[in-house]
């Protein structure tokens, strides 16, 4: 771990002057110094794990980190983990925001995706729900999140707009106008795709229209290494270089133990923008094969997530000189159930892992459901199938 290179606080430069968002002990925005932010991948009621990967992150040089709460039983565990780390924490809430009022006492900042807010209660209307959120987190100091992800986007907002980046938008503005007519503003956005090219369109159009509110940067499912760093890079780099972005996530699929190199990544990354040092974009990423994966949370039910990643990029090799001139096959291997299903729509081949089998999807197609020790076969048919239909 490079824990020099938090100390060395190396800031792009032209940075523009957002409001300040109180987080804990530290602040996004306002000119402050980048935060840098990784989540927990170890299941949270492993409170022992969840625990040392915590003070792992800390002393790679974390700013903020953040734990996926989706039950009860995760609270109590948050409440014990609690007792044994002062770390800034954020709670993912996905689907659940009720629990926001239980996890308030004890966090300095939630995350909710606006998508989300459709899926329970759906008697209790988005405005509603918000304000509820609001009310928590002003009553506990805390600050918000409104997270804004390609794969879970607003389901009425898609009904009426084709476009992604368009409802990615939309969906952010409306909420950022909701915790604003409410007299909320300690709050910051995210608009992340797994494509890092959209990532900079969206990020740089949110920054004209609402220049006042810190964005948190990152790429969605960048997958492993060295190809997540760069997809990363293509994204960050050029928005930290226009002046954009307050706190910063790199996600990587590695194994629990290596989730320092996210912060390290990170670091690096903002150093090299503050020097002046860009990486030259592989050609690949325009066109050839892709393969995204997710950086692994607490929702993973299968450790096998990391390893079949890693088997995908391996097997998948040859296939990349077998496609066509100009021709893009982008794989999505994501981990839960959560994310999975919405995120590997935008593939053209999609795995997403429950605990005993993976499902296979063509587009938005369910082919099937394969054990782990079936699904690389059937990937690998399904690729050659893609393969000759385009030669």
């Amino acid at each position: 771990m490079n824990k020099e290179l938090k100390t060395l606080h190396k800031e792009p430069q032209n940075r523009r002057k957002t409001r300040a968002v109180k987080v804990g002990t530290t602040q996004i925005g306002a000119l402050a110094p980048i935060q840098v932010q990784s989540m927990c991948a170890t299941r949270t009621q492993d409170i022992e794990a969840t625990t040392r990967q915590i003070r792992l992150l800390e002393e790679a040089g974390a700013d903020i980190i953040r734990i996926a709460i989706d039950s009860p039983k995760d609270v109590e565990a948050l409440r014990e983990i609690r007792k044994e780390v002062t770390a800034n924490l954020v709670v993912d809430l996905q689907e659940n925001y009720r629990l926001a009022k239980d996890v308030a006492p004890i966090v300095q900042k939630f995350r909710y995706n606006p998508g989300h807010l459709h899926h329970h209660q759906k008697n209790v209307s988005v405005r509603d729900k918000v304000k509820f959120l609001v009310d928590v987190a002003g009553e506990h100091d805390c600050a918000i999140r409104i997270g804004v992800n390609f794969g879970s986007l607003d389901p009425e907002l898609k009904e009426v707009e084709e476009s992604s980046k368009l409802v990615s938008l939309k969906s952010a503005y409306s909420h950022c106008d909701l915790l604003e007519e409410f007299g909320f503003l300690n709050f910051v956005v995210s608009l992340k795709s797994s494509d890092p090219y959209a990532v900079v369109e969206i990020n740089r159009a949110f920054a004209v229209t609402r220049p006042e509110i810190p964005l948190h940067l990152g790429v969605t499912e960048a997958g492993l290494l060295p190809d997540a760093e760069i997809k990363t890079r293509i994204a960050i780099e050029k928005l930290l270089a226009a002046g954009i972005g307050e706190t910063v996530r790199v996600s990587l699929t590695i194994p629990d133990e290596e989730k320092w190199k996210e912060i390290d990544t990170a670091r690096r990354i903002i150093a090299d923008v503050a020097d002046g040092k860009f990486i030259t974009v592989p050609e690949f990423f325009g066109k050839g094969l892709n393969v995204i994966s997710c950086p692994s949370c607490s929702r993973v039910e299968n450790s096998q997530f990391v390893k079949l990643a890693e088997e995908v990029k391996r097997i998948t090799g040859e296939a990349h000189k077998q496609l066509p001139k100009d021709s893009k096959l982008t794989v999505a291997v994501m981990g839960c159930r959560v994310n999975g299903p919405g995120e590997t729509d935008e593939a053209d081949l999609g795995l997403w892992c429950a605990a005993n089998f993976v499902n296979l999807k063509k587009g938005t197609e369910v082919i099937g459901s394969y054990r782990y020790d079936e699904i690389l076969t059937a990937l690998m048919n399904q690729i050659d199938v893609i393969i000759a239909e385009r030669s």
